[in-house]
């Protein structure tokens, strides 16, 4: 039976195939500047790691994202195009480095990519258009929050699953990176959700002009990790 976008059951199958490690937009191959974090000493033990992702996701990346996905969700339902194009573009330039600002252009791509293997309709709706018409690359949490508001899945479940996924592949990625057994990653993997539906709460009430980075060991890593002797990801 095929899946739908728009049936009443589609929504949570929906975003599990979406963010799942097997849809190909090449998470895997990105670390957020967590290799280079690794290197240098800063994150060595479980609890370094659950402080490095828990920063990201309150003061870095995780919370810019996850106001960028919540108002393209609000601009593409409520039909605002010009909107969304304007946050489409400026988070193509928010990132602080060359490599991060690859790491969400790319999965954005990749994504649209999939997404138009399976559900071509979705990518050929409005907001899509005109995007491509503007000359703008979608970033990753871009493109996710258009197909899932035009898929009618609710903006707050679109984060959370958004943010839990991006939980997911560092945990992976510190897997391979340091000395992390499964029953700590799971521990990590446990923790940091359990902060999620609070963080996401907490963001609902937060207006847009108040995006922002205060992660600046994240940049300064992933700038670092440019010209990195021996790399595993390419951010």
């Amino acid at each position: 039976m095929r899946i739908e976008a728009g049936s009443p059951s589609a929504g949570p199958l929906l975003l599990q195939l979406w963010l799942s490690p097997a849809f190909p937009v090449g998470g895997y191959s990105y670390s957020h500047g967590l290799e280079a974090a690794v290197e240098a000493g800063l994150v060595k033990t479980r609890h370094d790691l659950e402080r490095w992702i828990g920063g990201v996701l309150a003061f870095g990346s995780g919370r810019n994202d996850a106001l960028l996905l919540r108002d393209s969700h609000r601009a593409v339902t409520g039909r605002e195009i010009p909107r969304f194009v304007e946050l489409a573009g400026f988070a193509a330039a928010l990132r602080g480095t060359a490599e991060l600002a690859l790491e969400a252009e790319a999965q954005g791509a990749a994504f649209q990519k999939a997404l138009a293997a399976g559900w071509p309709f979705l990518v050929l709706r409005e907001p899509f258009l005109a995007a491509a018409q503007a000359g703008i690359r979608l970033p990753y949490a871009i493109a996710f929050a258009a197909a899932t508001a035009l898929a009618g899945i609710e903006a707050r479940l679109a984060v959370l699953s958004y943010l839990q996924a991006f939980i997911g592949n560092l945990v992976s990625a510190a897997m391979r990176l340091m000395s992390l057994g499964q029953s700590d990653g799971i521990a990590t993997l446990v923790t940091l959700t359990e902060r999620l539906p609070d963080l996401v709460a907490s963001l609902e009430a937060v207006p847009f002009e108040d995006i922002g980075s205060a992660a600046l060991a994240v940049d300064v890593c992933s700038a670092r990790h440019e010209t990195q002797y021996t790399r595993l990801f390419r951010s």
